[in-house]
C-alpha cells in the first residue's frame, strides 16, 4: 500500500463512521455485555481514549492497578468500538508473549461474532485467532508477542498491552533493551501516519517502557495514571488525599489497606500507585524493631534455650566458595518465629576455609539445639557441606535459590516493612551491625553475605509452607531432647 493510501486511512480513523450508534468503548461494553462494571477511573480511560482515537499521532500511556479493568476496556472493547467506527482499521495488539495478544485477538473476533447488531463480519478467508479481518474491509486484528515481526503490515492503530510479563521480566536490564528494541526497530517503523499508540502496563521498574517512552520524549506521550490511592490535589480523579479507588471488583478500604500491607512499600508503589522507585530505594527499612532482652536462658553448658511459646525455631547459612582476603564472607544466622513476627538470635560472619564452616555450624547447632531445620544455600560450599553434615544434623535442608538476590529482597520486604522482623540489640549481638549496614546498603554493598542468610531464612519462615508431622523435620521438643544428648560435650 502506498503513501497516499496510508494517509487517507489515517483520516477515515478520525472521522465517526455512521456505523457508530456508541460515543466511547464504554458504552459499547455497556450495550453488550451485563457484566460490564462502570467505575470512574473507567470512565476517564474511555474518555482518554477517545481523544487518542480523534487525535493524529496521539501517544497515550494508561496506568492503573491490576485487575481493574483496563486491559478489558483497552485490549478488547476499544478494538471493537474502533472498528465500528471505521471497518478498514488496521490494529494491531502486543503484548509480553504471543499466546497472550493472540487471546485479544481471538476475544475481540468472538465478540463480533457474538454480537452481530455492531454490523461487522469476521471474513472467512482469513479468520485465524492471532491475524483476522472483517468482512468486505481491510480493517482487522493482528496480534503478536513482543519481539514479533509486524513486516508488510502497515497499523492505523497499535495496542501494547503489558510488555512485561512479570518483575522478574522487567527487572531483567537485557529484557528491557530488548523490548525498546522492538519499539523503535519494528513497531513504531509499521505505523501509518497519524496511527495512535496506546500503551497500557503495570509498571513494574522506573526504566520500563512507559517510563523510557517519557524519559525520550515527554511531550509527546501522554501519561494517565490512575493511582489505587489518591496522593494529592492533582489527583485524575479529584478524590481527596488518601481516598482509594472505586473498584471494578468491588475492594472495599479494608480490602486495599490489606492489599496495601501484604504488597509492601516498593510493590505498592509501583503496581498500585504506578509510581515504581529505582532498584537502590531502601528495599529494608532504615530502623528496625530492636529488642532489648535476651529471649533464651544458658545453662551450665552454654546452650541457649528458649520458651516453648516460640512456633519455629531454624537456621540459615549463606556459604562461599573459598577462604581468602577477597572472597564473600561465610555467614549463618539462627532466626525464632512467634506470632508472625521473626526474631534474629544469633549470627556468625566470617571468612572460613571448609573445615571452618563445618565446625561452625556445628557449633551453632550445639549453641541453639531448638533450631529445627538448618537451611544450606544449595551451591558454592553447600553441597559438600550438606553431605558431610547430614548424618551429624537432623533437619539440614538444602535450599535452591529462587530468583536473584534483588528479587529475593523484593519477595520478603513486605514483612520487613510491616515490622514483623526485630534484631537484637547490639549489647545481645554485637555484629548485627553487619547486617544493619549491608541492609542499608543494598543492593550496592561491597558484601551481602547476612543479607542472602536474612532472606532466606524470612523466605523459609514466611512464604514457604512448613511440612509437618513426618519425615526428618523434627519437632523442637524433640530436637531439644536429641541435642541435648549429642551435643552436651561438644
Amino acid at each position: 500500500m502506498d503513501g497516499l493510501d496510508w494517509v487517507e486511512a489515517a483520516a477515515r480513523l478520525f472521522e465517526p463512521s455512521v456505523r457508530s450508534r456508541w460515543e466511547s468503548p464504554g458504552a459499547l461494553a455497556l450495550d453488550l455485555d451485563a457484566g460490564t462494571v462502570q467505575t470512574p477511573a473507567l470512565d476517564l480511560i474511555d474518555q482518554a481514549l477517545v481523544d487518542a482515537v480523534t487525535t493524529p499521532n496521539a501517544r497515550l500511556i494508561i496506568s492503573m492497578p491490576p485487575q481493574e479493568g483496563k486491559s478489558q476496556r483497552v485490549s478488547r472493547w476499544f478494538p471493537h468500538w474502533v472498528l465500528t467506527r471505521d471497518p478498514d482499521t488496521r490494529i494491531a495488539i502486543a503484548s509480553y508473549e504471543h499466546g497472550m495478544a493472540r487471546r485479544w485477538g481471538r476475544t475481540i473476533r468472538t465478540d463480533i461474532e457474538q454480537y452481530p447488531t455492531t454490523g461487522l463480519s469476521i471474513a472467512s478467508d482469513q479468520g485465524a485467532q492471532h491475524d483476522w479481518r472483517l468482512n468486505g474491509h481491510q480493517g482487522g486484528v493482528y496480534a503478536t508477542g513482543i519481539g514479533g515481526a509486524l513486516t508488510g503490515r502497515p497499523v492505523d492503530l497499535l495496542l501494547i498491552d503489558d510488555p512485561f510479563k512479570d518483575r522478574a521480566q522487567a527487572e531483567s536490564a537485557t529484557i528491557r533493551e530488548n523490548v525498546w528494541n522492538w519499539w523503535t526497530d519494528v513497531a513504531s517503523t509499521r505505523l501509518a501516519p497519524g496511527a495512535p499508540v496506546i500503551l497500557i502496563m503495570t509498571r513494574w521498574h522506573h526504566d520500563d517502557l512507559a517510563g523510557r517512552l517519557l524519559a525520550d520524549a515527554p511531550d509527546t506521550w501522554r501519561f494517565l495514571n490512575i493511582p489505587a490511592q489518591a496522593t494529592g490535589d492533582d489527583d485524575p480523579l479529584g478524590r481527596a488525599e488518601g481516598e482509594y479507588l472505586t473498584s471494578t471488583r468491588g475492594r472495599d478500604e479494608q480490602d486495599w489497606e490489606r492489599i496495601k500491607r501484604q504488597a509492601g512499600p516498593r510493590t505498592w508503589s509501583a503496581l498500585y500507585q504506578g509510581n515504581p522507585t529505582p532498584e537502590t530505594a531502601g528495599v529494608f527499612p532504615n530502623e528496625w524493631p530492636r529488642y532489648t532482652h535476651p529471649l533464651w536462658t544458658v545453662d551450665h553448658e552454654g546452650r541457649h534455650i528458649l520458651p516453648q511459646a516460640f512456633d519455629r525455631v531454624i537456621q540459615s547459612w549463606d556459604l562461599t566458595f573459598k577462604n581468602s582476603a577477597t572472597s564473600d564472607y561465610v555467614a549463618g544466622q539462627v532466626w525464632a518465629l512467634q506470632n508472625g513476627r521473626a526474631y534474629l538470635l544469633d549470627q556468625t560472619h566470617a571468612r572460613l576455609d571448609f573445615t571452618a564452616t563445618l565446625d561452625a555450624i556445628l557449633a551453632m547447632t550445639a549453641k541453639w539445639p531448638q533450631a529445627q531445620q538448618v537451611f544450606v544455600e544449595d551451591k558454592a560450599n553447600g553441597p559438600a557441606v550438606i553431605t558431610s553434615l547430614r548424618s551429624r544434623i537432623p533437619g539440614i535442608t538444602p535450599v535452591e535459590p529462587d530468583g536473584g538476590k534483588y528479587a529475593r529482597a523484593v519477595a520478603v520486604q513486605p514483612f520487613t516493612a510491616a515490622g514483623a522482623v526485630h534484631l537484637p540489640a547490639p549489647e545481645l549481638l554485637p555484629n548485627v551491625s553487619t547486617l544493619i549496614e549491608e541492609t542499608r546498603d543494598f543492593p550496592d554493598a561491597a558484601h551481602d553475605d547476612t543479607v542472602d542468610a536474612l532472606t532466606q531464612a524470612l523466605n523459609q519462615l514466611f512464604l514457604t509452607p512448613l511440612l509437618t508431622g513426618g519425615g526428618d523435620i523434627l519437632t523442637a521438643d524433640d530436637l531439644l531432647d536429641l541435642r541435648m544428648e549429642d551435643f552436651g560435650g561438644y
